[in-house]
């Protein structure tokens, strides 16, 4: 029997896949609850220090007052909580090789697609507008990137987007790390050129 495209990378049962979901949601949850502890204590006491506050530029308290932490009209940290859980069981599922639907992984894909520009946008905002680098959005940040990146090479390569992007997944399947790594440059270098987040930490 011959397997299609779709099923060929569940036959091969994804570790990798599976472990960078398993552990970038688990950290996302860190991230989202320890986010929320704040905007909790924050709203307590107004006048509370935070762990996450290093100095003016490195904090996340501005981050969690601004309108940019309410973009949807409540805490920033409450979609981390309802949408991290989802790759933890997608992960946890490909190690007991449960196989889905092509229709499942695509909106998987675009649940991650959603993610990742949430997290640009972001980025950018705290850094060009609020003039900060928030620790745990960064945590954020760290994990939304490599997430997103296995999961589109996985759609590429399982044939969901036709045979030419199947080939282009194939070619850049290995380059996945360095691809992330561009991406963490990307908002981590605008961060130093603009705040220059070094001379505040040493």
């Amino acid at each position: 029997m011959v397997t299609s495209p779709a099923e060929r990378p569940e036959a091969r049962t994804h570790y990798a896949l599976a472990l960078v979901l398993i552990v970038g949601g688990l950290l996302g949850l860190l991230a989202s609850f320890a986010l929320t502890m704040d905007d909790i204590n924050l709203l307590k006491n107004p006048e509370t220090a935070l762990t996450c506050n290093v100095n003016a530029v490195v904090n996340c308290g501005k981050n969690i007052e601004s309108w940019q932490g309410s973009v949807f009209g409540f805490p920033n940290p409450i979609l981390g909580l309802m949408m991290f859980p989802a790759p933890v069981v997608v992960g946890f599922a490909l190690l007991a090789r449960a196989r889905f639907a092509g229709w499942f992984w695509w909106i998987f894909n675009a649940g991650l697609l959603f993610a990742i520009s949430f997290v640009y946008w972001l980025a950018f905002q705290s850094i060009f507008d609020i003039g900060t680098l928030c620790p745990w959005c960064s945590l954020v940040y760290l994990v939304t990137i490599p997430m997103f990146l296995a999961v589109t090479v996985r759609n590429l390569r399982a044939g969901l987007a036709g045979r030419a992007l199947q080939k282009v997944g194939d070619a850049i399947a290995g380059w996945v790390p360095l691809i992330a790594i561009a991406g963490y440059v990307i908002i981590f270098g605008a961060a130093q050129l603009h705040l220059n987040i070094l001379a505040t930490l040493f």
